[in-house]
């Protein structure tokens, strides 16, 4: 460094994944995931540098070419970012991200753990924490620690569960830093991290009460979290106000439920490409219609989705011929064992429903195995009942999506885990989504609704959806950086 004055320098931010990732011949595609989607509205709503993991051989090769330094990059999904992709040793990457963040962290935070069968925390596991995942937070901790040089009052924004053990080592190298930690997936009680081994579990906590604010989508995750500061670190924590105090620093925990751009979700249904799977949705359209878009995850509920419309038309054979169900899934973590079981038990219940209930004219559900925005959105403008009964979910903004372009004053059945609910839950059919019998029940329900009760829903979500949007949810976090800087 120099003798030069400080200046202070751009917003931070770190995530696992960066807004596009790199392939061959120089192609370059949009980042996946509704991280990259939130994170995007905040990195060209104010000056940031976005700092990433290297995703693939084509990333870490243009890392290399900008000698490891931010570097600036157009996405295909319009957006000018300055991006800085750091390069891990591939063997501690594959520790970090698919023996501990994935499955592990994933798992416990949407509570899928059996656990009279598994983990087994050997030490694979351990190792894998050890030589993984601090590996790599340790290789984007430095990075940040580098771009801070030369600014003063630096201001970090940390993204979700891959990176709990960030903050510290910042925090460490740069005590002067404001860090904000931001958690994308669902917190879960005290118990179910008693999964993972006591000093791993104390060295995440302590990773994050290294920021100065941590914030979730909801109100229940942030109680929940609070819990865990006091059940499992014995620590002074104020449930009211959102704070514990770790050493000699008071942390804010806030609730920033996450909105979606409403307005270009609106104009992508407005497309001619939409326009065009529109037209054959209608051709094969029968009196109604049930959607469902999602990942193929485990955490999603999808067996128990069918399992429902299952009973559903064997207890209401009128609509027999005259109701489809759209499934329309995005492959996921296909390399993780338990994912791959799970996608060929989709397929087999399709199987069996299609078999038990479907004629030579008509074909129950309809499960298509591909990522395509255009095609989920024509069937978001006519679905009749949408279904989102996910287990737990950090968000979910598909429930924010559909009722937003549906043209057909559809019905929403939304699971009561997921964050979506607490904002939704008034205009929506509620579920437990371990109970069948409700869910099925809830589709009768909807199929069935009076017209003006379903307008009424309908208006009900629409309003809620659309009275805040990304921006919004990027100055209520801005708003409490500055006024907890303030504090300090």
């Amino acid at each position: 460094m120099t003798g030069e004055p400080a200046q202070r320098g751009p917003l931070v931010l770190v995530s696992n994944r960066g807004p596009v990732t790199f392939h061959a011949g120089g192609e370059v595609q949009r980042g996946s995931g509704g991280l990259v989607t939130a994170l995007s509205g905040l990195a060209s709503h104010r000056e940031a540098i976005w700092i990433a993991s290297a995703m693939s051989e084509y990333d870490a090769e243009v890392s290399r070419e900008h000698g490891g330094r931010a570097f600036p990059v157009r996405s295909p999904a319009g957006g000018e970012y300055q991006v800085r992709l750091v390069v891990s040793d591939p063997e501690a990457y594959d520790r970090f991200y698919n023996v501990f963040a994935n499955p592990m962290l994933w798992f416990i935070q949407h509570y899928l753990w059996d656990l009279s069968n598994a983990p087994d925390i050997r030490r694979e596991e351990i190792e894998a924490f050890e030589f993984g995942y601090n590996v790599v937070n340790e290789d984007l901790a430095h990075a940040v620690v580098e771009q801070l040089q030369g600014t003063s009052e630096p201001v970090v924004m940390v993204h979700d569960y891959h990176l709990y053990t960030l903050p510290d080592l910042v925090r460490r190298a740069r005590p002067d830093v404001f860090l904000h930690h931001f958690i994308h997936i669902p917190w879960t009680q005290a118990d179910a991290w008693r999964v993972l081994p006591t000093h791993i579990r104390e060295e995440i906590f302590t990773g994050l009460l290294a920021n100065d604010i941590i914030g979730f989508h909801t109100r229940s995750y942030r109680r929940n979290f609070l819990q865990c500061c006091r059940d499992l670190m014995d620590l002074e924590v104020d449930f009211e106000r959102g704070l514990v105090r770790f050493g000699e620093r008071e942390v804010w925990v806030r609730a920033y439920p996450l909105p979606i751009d409403h307005k270009a979700t609106r104009q992508i249904a407005q497309s001619q490409r939409v326009a065009g799977f529109e037209r054959e949705l209608l051709r094969r359209r029968r009196d109604f219609l049930i959607l469902r878009v999602d990942r193929a995850d485990l955490s999603k509920n999808v067996l128990r989705g069918f399992s429902a419309f299952d009973l559903f038309l064997e207890e209401h054979p009128e609509f027999s011929e005259r109701v489809t169900f759209i499934a329309q899934m995005m492959p996921s973590r296909t390399d993780v064992p338990q994912y791959a079981e799970y996608l060929e038990r989709i397929e087999a219940l399709v199987a069996v429903v299609n078999h038990r209930h479907g004629t030579p004219d008509w074909m129950p559900i309809q499960l298509k195995l591909r990522d395509d925005l255009e095609e989920a959105m024509a069937a978001y403008k006519h679905y009749d009942v949408l279904l989102v009964n996910a287990m737990f979910d950090g968000m979910n903004l598909v429930a924010k999506e559909g009722p937003i372009v549906n043209e057909r004053e559809g019905v929403s059945i939304l699971s009561e885990n997921t964050g979506a609910h607490e904002e939704l839950g008034e205009f929506a059919l509620s579920v437990n989504p371990f109970d069948i019998q409700e869910l099925a029940n809830s589709i009768y329900a909807a199929l069935t609704m009076s017209r003006d009760e379903r307008r009424r829903r309908a208006e009900g979500l629409v309003q809620i959806v659309t009275s805040r949007d990304p921006g919004d949810w990027i100055d209520e976090q801005l708003a409490d950086i500055r006024a907890k800087g303030r504090s300090r």
